[in-house]
């Protein structure tokens, strides 16, 4: 038997101890109340446990749902960062083949001719 890390032989000791300290008369009063401080200790603790389950298990839902309304967004931004063929074919094409961009000289071309 171990109980709060007291086994058995300790469990007597202290039981003779509070037998001489408090006498026959007050020791089974004693144990009444030191059981009932025992056992709702015990229905606070599993009252606790039940309550920290119940709210990990809740987390863990709003998570899931969370985590399957992200899924389709991520796989939506995945394609979107996809290099289509056409992108992927210019930046292979040489800088030498690509019209050279217009110029400040282009722009005061255009401008008189219009």
């Amino acid at each position: 038997m171990n109980f709060l890390g007291v086994g058995l032989p300790e469990m007597l000791v202290i039981f003779a101890v509070a037998l001489l300290v408090f006498g026959p008369r007050k020791l089974p009063e004693i144990g009444r109340t030191l059981a009932k401080t025992l056992r709702s200790l015990q229905d606070a603790s599993r009252e606790f446990e039940a309550q920290l389950n119940k709210e990990a298990q809740e987390l863990e839902k709003a998570t899931r749902g969370t985590t399957a309304a992200a899924t389709p967004k991520a796989s939506r931004t995945a394609a979107a960062a996809e290099p289509k063929a056409e992108s992927v074919a210019t930046a292979d094409t040489p800088t030498s083949e690509m019209a050279p961009p217009p110029s400040a000289a282009d722009d005061a071309q255009t401008a008189d001719a219009a």
